[in-house]
């Protein structure tokens, strides 16, 4: 598993007689900026878990930083940090106290303790709110909050389930900066997220999961190079939309010449993940 900061082996997880995730065969590695999508309920979630050792696998096995998530769950929660989607910050206490909690837990000494904390709050841009209350924070603070408490161990993987989810535009896009500047300074990302274009803005390689299999895995381009990289989109005049991908503009071109004059409406335009995750999965994604 060398360079391999995150592996599973035919990894399986059933509730009962629903299987959550199926036979799940995946790689990330060290470095990497990796997407995780799928529709509501195609097993993202239930693989998190597993990944941070909050639920046993029914079979198969998984590695994070070379260590296995059922036989050797310390070592793994001391290599990685969880940003769960629900925060989980005590909105009782101020930010500062939220990261003193969480050092203690993981039993940094004082000294680092206070080195470590006043670095995270002038990394995560929360120095002049480390004395507020959580509950006083923007959605976006909170969930930078929520970031530096993940980091106070310096974690060597981070997992976010949706960090931008219901944030404003503004504060996602600040949070993309952030977590881009995370995994340039080397920590490995395993991200979860309803917006198609978090994927693709930060995403180094992108896999999708639909009914608990992994169905797609691979760079967005790559990805969207086997569906078409051009999309044209037609409007009849009855209202339904059609969608036909080409590999180049030259060829939607030569189809668009030989569409009816009739049809109410015709775009042409670059494909994306959206096109590539409806095209496997026959859904949105954010469908159920």
């Amino acid at each position: 598993m060398l360079n391999e900061a995150i592996a599973t082996e035919d990894l399986c997880k059933k509730y009962g007689s629903i299987t959550a995730v199926k036979n799940l065969n995946l790689k990330v590695y060290a470095g990497d900026l990796f997407g995780f999508l799928g529709p509501n309920g195609a097993g993202k979630t239930t693989t998190i878990r597993i990944l941070t050792t909050l639920a046993k696998p029914t079979s198969g096995r998984a590695w994070v930083m070379g260590f296995d998530v059922v036989e050797e769950p310390a070592e793994v929660r001391k290599t990685i940090g969880v940003v769960q989607q629900h925060l989980s910050l005590d909105r009782s206490l101020t930010v500062k106290e939220n990261m003193e909690l969480r050092a203690r837990l993981h039993k940094l000494p004082l000294v680092e303790r206070k080195k470590r904390i006043s670095e995270l709050l002038e990394y995560t841009g929360l120095s002049e709110h480390a004395n507020r209350l959580v509950d006083e924070l923007s959605g976006g603070l909170q969930k930078r909050a929520a970031i530096a408490c993940a980091l106070i161990h310096e974690p060597r993987v981070l997992f976010l389930d949706e960090p931008t989810a219901g944030l404003d535009a503004h504060a996602r896009r600040r949070m993309w900066d952030l977590i881009r500047q995370l995994n340039a300074d080397g920590v490995t990302i395993f991200l979860t997220t309803h917006y198609i274009e978090e994927a693709e803005a930060l995403c180094h390689r992108v896999g999708i999961i639909n009914g608990g299999s992994l169905i797609a895995l691979g760079n967005p381009m790559e990805l969207r190079s086997k569906v078409g990289l051009c999309t044209v989109v037609t409007m009849a005049n009855n209202g339904k939309v059609s969608y036909h991908y080409f590999p180049s503009r030259e060829e939607a071109t030569k189809y668009i010449q030989g569409l009816p004059n009739n049809l109410k409406a015709i775009v042409v335009r670059e494909s994306n993940l959206e096109d590539v995750f409806i095209e496997l999965t026959g859904r949105r994604i954010g469908e159920e």
